[in-house]
């Protein structure tokens, strides 16, 4: 038997992303698992997070809907119009009911990709690759700004010539620059067919809790995060056929039984692919 590590490993892979994470600031995966009530964070995560409860309390809901907002829409995606396939942009790390389970639920053949570049997420990634044993779970360690080489990678393991639902939740406030959010968009729908839909959800600039919340976590040393207008959040999907009931708060899409009828500084839509 050979001593030679195998460096392609899944173990060595988390690993080697271990060894890249930064304990010293705030992280904005672990801020949002600690929010929805994750153990996969520190305390330099929780400080600010405690900070910015302090701030704005309504951030907590944010992320609880925002996670509700998830599994109605990867639900209905799966259900009602059978989509088979879901290609998840910015996975976060995972807690329940994640994309995979919440659509393997639904159909158990369904195929999931999901598409970080974080050490953090890597490092976590196995615990994502589960998958009923009739569909498939990947993880891609992927760069955002790089559509082409997502949707190459993807390609492996989902069929583009097939609707896709491309998920894109509580991520692009990291992309500073308007107009490039919505051409990183844009480029990730042109690579995918007819009858593919676009599932979007972001923090906005709806309340002056909200955007001192997001200026006071800017000043963490995190990455920072944009809150942004709903008219904005509205334009990524241009182009697009939006279903009812439009571009609204994300507890008011499609709300069932279940859901938390709060106010949020938080929308979202979904829309189709002629």
């Amino acid at each position: 038997m050979s001593d030679t590590q195998d460096t392609h490993s899944p173990a060595s892979q988390a690993q080697e992303a271990r060894a890249r994470i930064d304990t010293s600031t705030p992280h904005s995966a672990r801020f949002w698992n600690y929010f929805v009530g994750g153990k996969d964070n520190y305390e330099v995560d929780r400080e600010i997070g405690d900070q910015i409860k302090e701030i704005f309390p309504g951030l907590v809901d944010v992320a609880v809907t925002s996670r509700h907002f998830l599994g109605r829409a990867v639900t209905h995606l799966a259900g009602e119009v059978g989509i088979r396939q879901f290609l998840d942009i910015g996975t976060g790390l995972p807690t329940a009911d994640n994309t995979h389970e919440v659509a393997q639920r639904v159909a158990p053949e369904t195929k999931i990709v999901y598409v970080d570049n974080d050490p953090i997420v890597l490092a976590h990634a196995n615990a994502l690759l589960t998958s009923t044993k009739e569909g498939v779970t990947a993880y891609l360690d992927a760069d955002m700004y790089d559509p082409a080489a997502i949707l190459e990678k993807a390609s492996g393991t989902l069929d583009l010539s097939q609707p896709v639902a491309l998920m894109i939740l509580n991520t692009l406030g990291h992309v500073g620059e308007y107009e490039q959010a919505r051409t990183l968009v844009r480029d990730l729908m042109a690579g995918l067919p007819s009858g593919s839909h676009l599932v979007i959800s972001d923090s906005t600039s709806t309340s002056d809790g909200m955007i001192a919340a997001s200026d006071a976590y800017n000043k963490s040393g995190a990455v920072p995060y944009y809150v942004r207008s709903v008219e904005e959040i509205g334009g990524f999907f241009d182009g697009l056929e939006v279903l009812e009931p439009g571009v609204v708060q994300v507890t008011e899409w499609r709300p069932n039984a279940d859901t938390q009828r709060v106010y949020v500084d938080a929308y979202g839509a979904v829309a189709r692919k002629a």
